[in-house]
């Protein structure tokens, strides 16, 4: 039999349709056809080249570019698991997560080559470069249960950590999200713009390739760009973060009125943060009513629940129910089930939950609880089965749809001579969902520009703390933890 690995419809596509279009991007294409060859020939190289196999490691570090899913594609085929490294990194970030992969090899987008080389790696490829000829790949192909790709995210203790994502649990994701979104399949054109290196990302724009649809990439967002492609009318879906919805509304009124009433479009798909109830009135004002979805997840959980068009002005605040072949459980502290309109600790479990962090068994087994997992969110079920989010991973920020986590910051900030203690934390903003926000100690505390520019050499520029308070002490409850929900709703107010 088979075995179902993410590659497995876009081959089966490649067979039926070989010169349809699979992907777009900057005005170029590939056929699926072309693909598959693509693939064939850096199988080829990775393998009798680069010397890499089943079990090994490698990097990826690009923007949203032609190249990006075909190398996902052809290494993760072979079982040689790719961690999609974030390419707004600064240098030591990303040699770090490099490091800690394993890598065997450094596949980097042109625009990347200072991280390629700040990873030490020594075997590397830029993507577009010519391949090295090489006889056919003849090695062991993956099975479901193998890892296709390794996204990182944060925990408390600041350090970055690898999710394990195995190629039956991704494509499961992908089946879940043809029967939820109606705009899957070997019809579909799909708008992709966020960025592939998020797991996020990367599922709503490698979906359509394995239907056999058609994928348009974005490099990167421009709200105009965005609106006038939709305006084309090929595209019958798109995934955005809220300050994609907010850059949209910002336009010109008269470029909003010229592009309204013209799409295509069956599904809008918006997740990362939640969708202020005003921007929800104004995406159904605009685009229609009976596409938007919101979706509410993680990394190593998948897509845990959807708020579908119906529900979005009828149920306030609320993320949805349960996802497809999703079940959702919310515990108190003793892991018993909370009853309705009760605070609990929400756990999923299904098909498509991460097999565990890399090298990090201390961090799975604290997630992972039975078969179920938990990212420390606490939610709320409702009389008819609704999920409302209340809190949050501790302490962790989301700005323009993107996860901060605190801590990361903090290590970095607290090398700062003359600065004894800091506390990162957010605050609401209009446009990116939250702000960031430092708090420091400090007997001779630099000015904000000063930290800024010595932040900006060691921290990608998404991290950096947009206002700087000089506090005296950090305030702490009994147990000494920093209070930063104080600290929120202290300079939130302001």
């Amino acid at each position: 039999m088979r075995p179902l690995l993410i590659t497995s419809g876009l081959r089966a596509a490649a067979k039926c349709t070989p010169d349809k279009v699979a992907l777009i991007c900057d005005g170029d294409t590939r056929t699926y056809a072309q693909l598959v060859a693509r693939i064939d020939a850096l199988q080829a190289a990775v393998q009798h080249v680069w010397g890499l196999h089943k079990g090994n490691t490698a990097a990826l570090i690009a923007p949203n570019c032609l190249e990006y899913l075909e190398t996902v594609a052809a290494l993760s085929e072979m079982g040689v698991a790719v961690a999609t490294v974030n390419y707004r990194l600064s240098g030591p970030e990303a040699a770090q997560i490099v490091a800690d992969a394993q890598a065997k090899l450094v596949l980097y987008h042109e625009s990347c080559a200072a991280l390629a080389q700040a990873s030490e790696v020594r075997r590397t490829h830029m993507l577009g470069e010519r391949l090295p000829d090489a006889p056919g790949f003849d090695g062991a192909l993956a099975v479901e249960e193998d890892v296709f790709a390794i996204p990182y995210t944060s925990g408390t203790t600041g350090l970055p950590k690898g999710v394990m994502i195995s190629h039956r649990a991704r494509v499961m994701t992908f089946y879940a999200m043809a029967a939820e979104y109606q705009c899957y399949s070997s019809a579909s054109h799909f708008l992709a713009i966020a960025p592939l290196c998020h797991g996020a990302g990367f599922a709503f724009g490698f979906t359509p390739l394995f239907f056999g649809g058609t994928v348009e990439l974005l490099p990167t967002f421009d709200a105009e760009t965005v609106l006038t492609k939709i305006a084309e009318g090929k595209a019958d879906g798109i995934f955005m973060v809220p300050t994609h919805f907010q850059a949209i509304f910002n336009l010109n009124p008269a470029v909003l009125h010229a592009n309204k009433g013209h799409h295509a479009l069956r599904s809008i798909i918006s997740n990362a943060s939640a969708l202020p109830q005003p921007m929800k009135r104004k995406i159904i004002e605009y685009f229609g009513p009976g596409l938007l979805h919101e979706t509410y997840g993680s990394t190593e959980g998948g897509i845990v629940t959807n708020l579908r068009p119906f529900d979005q002005l009828r149920k306030e605040r609320c993320v949805g129910l349960a996802f497809v072949d999703t079940e959702i459980s919310l515990r108190d502290a003793k892991g018993e089930d909370v009853p309705a309109n009760t605070p609990g600790e929400l756990f999923s479990r299904g098909p498509s939950l991460f097999s565990g962090y890399w090298r990090r068994p201390d961090a799975t087994a604290e997630a992972m609880q039975d078969g179920w997992v938990s990212v420390g969110d606490i939610a709320v079920r409702d009389e008819e089965g609704y999920i409302y989010i209340v809190d949050r991973k501790k302490d962790m920020i989301i700005s323009g749809g993107i996860n901060i986590y605190p801590r990361e910051v903090e290590t970095v900030v607290e090398g700062f001579d003359g600065i004894e203690e800091c506390a990162v934390f957010g605050v609401p903003h209009e446009e990116w969902g939250e702000a960031i926000h430092c708090a420091i100690v400090s007997k001779s505390p630099p000015d904000a520009q000063t930290l800024s520019d010595w932040l900006g050499e060691r921290v990608a520029r998404y991290k950096l703390p947009r206002a700087l308070h000089v506090v005296d002490a950090l305030p702490r409850n009994a147990n000494g933890k920093v209070l930063k929900r104080l600290l929120a709703e202290t300079y939130g107010a302001q």
